[in-house]
């Protein structure tokens, strides 16, 4: 569910009105470390607008358990956009992106090189209009999960 859909699609209409290439990559993003900002980095330079599709506090809820997220959606939001390599950041409900993914039809889908193609979901979708797909090494060292079991 999508609860700014006219919104999003007026942003993604208003993109594609000036030429631009849009990339789309997903995640928790609970809290932000240098994996994710690699992640970040590499995927900007696919295209010309980096959209990032962030799992709401009750999707997280759902994949990783009950005491998760540790930061709120909008924290997590800020987070991206503070990055510099983020220009959109739309908040989704379902526990898969695919409905936005449909609604925005990036040229470029990305995701981290802990997945396999036939893993990512809208890769058939995203092949199926022309766009590409792009599998970007994870950074070695850094994940959500281990730093929270360091934390405790």
């Amino acid at each position: 569910m999508l609860k700014n859909y006219d919104r999003i699609a007026k942003d993604i209409s208003d993109l594609r009105k000036f030429g631009k290439k849009l990339v789309f990559t997903n995640g928790c993003f609970d809290l932000l470390h240098q994996g994710h900002k690699d992640l970040l980095s590499a995927s900007s330079l696919f295209g010309d607008t980096l959209i990032v599709g962030l799992n709401s506090d009750s999707s997280v809820k759902r994949l990783k358990g009950d005491d998760r997220p540790i930061q709120t959606e909008m924290e997590r939001k800020a987070a991206l956009v503070n990055t510099g390599f983020v220009n959109k950041v739309f908040i989704f409900h379902n526990d898969t992106p695919i409905e936005l993914i449909e609604l925005i039809r990036p040229d470029v889908l990305v995701k981290g090189g802990d997945y396999v193609l036939n893993e990512i979901i809208g890769y058939e979708e995203v092949l199926s209009w022309g766009g590409q797909i792009e599998v970007i090494p994870i950074t070695p060292g850094f994940s959500t999960t281990s730093i929270i079991e360091k934390m405790k």
